[in-house]
């Protein structure tokens, strides 16, 4: 492996990472938006109604680890401009309205989500229906960008048209598949956090709407399937060649995580059933992710700028892979600690 793909591939990595605890944390606050009406109750009092319970568990997984779930987009951006940054410039250049849409939703999500835990009183609803829309905005206007750039909307030297380049077909499928992933994954996870709650109806509640999402993604991705086949045929072709292995291991890891949901509502979702729940909706969503390395290797914009071409000086690239090793080293122990502890329910 040459070292600019070496870069590439701990790029992809942290857009990995970013997808799943990301994805699960702006799936939790789409969950808390469509939980239904919010009513704020005597403060310290204990949830009463099945949305408020479930707003109750949102918080509960969420508020621990929200900070840290968006480490890796900081991660993703530093290693782009860094490795990349000929990538870097001509994504920016061409794309900027919607990556300044997302940015706004990641600044006013994290607003509301602390207000609201912090201001009691009028400000608490306001701040909830913010902290819930930008959770559904921000990986749509993240989907976009990706689906403009396996599109081929994003000219190698920069300054694509910044309004046409995310709004054809591809790239809106995309931004709604994202939106649906991380509901899915939010709603995956949210199955095993309220059964450890010990509230069965709340995992049952949320098993529900992790089916209901899984249809309206595999419908986004059956469509993202057919404009990819028209309007990034580079990307397809690699999909349905090199990445198609990993295609099928996403799909049967999503039909294994569909089975699983079916039987937990019929049965309840104890003991082997529960801890195989997440790693095969977690598998299907990460190897979906590598299936479009794969497919849009060698470039970096297919099809106009490759890995090699796109990537910095030597010594850049060796900076980068050295910062990845010690940082996984360091850092990265503490973060699965932080998640282990969070999932015991020791920080609350």
């Amino acid at each position: 492996m040459s070292k600019p793909d070496a870069v590439a591939a701990i790029l992809w990595i942290g857009v990995t990472l970013y997808a799943v605890f990301g994805g699960a944390d702006f799936g939790g606050g789409m969950w808390d938006l469509l939980a239904g009406r919010h009513e704020t109750g005597r403060a310290g009092a204990r949830p009463r109604t099945l949305a408020e319970r479930a707003r109750a568990q949102i918080d509960r997984s969420v508020a621990p680890v929200w900070e840290a779930n968006h480490v890796w987009l900081i991660f993703v951006l530093v290693v782009v401009w860094t490795g990349f940054p000929q990538a870097f410039s001509a994504v920016m250049t061409t794309l900027y309205i919607p990556l300044a849409l997302a940015a706004l939703g990641i600044v006013l999500r994290g607003s509301g989500f602390a207000f609201r835990h912090a201001l009691a009183g009028p400000v608490h609803g306001p701040a909830t229906r913010v902290f819930g829309i930008s959770s559904v905005l921000t990986p749509f206007f993240l989907g976009t960008v990706a689906g403009a750039v396996a599109s081929g909307e994003v000219p190698a030297d920069g300054g694509g048209d910044p309004t046409a380049s995310w709004t054809g077909a591809l790239p809106l499928l995309t931004g709604v598949l994202f939106v649906a992933i991380c509901a899915y994954t939010a709603a995956v996870f949210l199955v095993r956090d309220a059964g450890a709650a010990g509230d069965q109806d709340l995992q049952r509640y949320f098993a529900r709407r992790a089916l209901a999402m899984a249809v309206i993604a595999g419908a986004a991705a059956v469509g993202g399937i057919i404009a990819l086949h028209a309007d990034a045929r580079f990307v397809y072709d690699g999909l349905t060649s090199e990445g198609l292995p990993l295609v099928i291991l996403s799909g049967l890891s999503g039909l294994a995580a569909l089975g699983l949901l079916v039987r937990g509502l019929a049965t309840g979702f104890e003991g082997r059933l529960n801890l195989l729940l997440r790693p095969a909706a977690v598998g299907a969503v990460v190897t979906v992710i590598w299936g479009f390395f794969v497919a849009q290797h060698p470039y970096m914009l297919p099809t106009s700028l490759t890995i090699e071409d796109a990537a910095a000086v030597s010594a850049s690239l060796t900076a980068v892979i050295v910062v990845f090793v010690v940082a996984a080293v360091v850092i990265l122990p503490s973060i699965g600690l932080l998640y282990v502890l969070s999932q015991r329910r020791a920080l609350e």
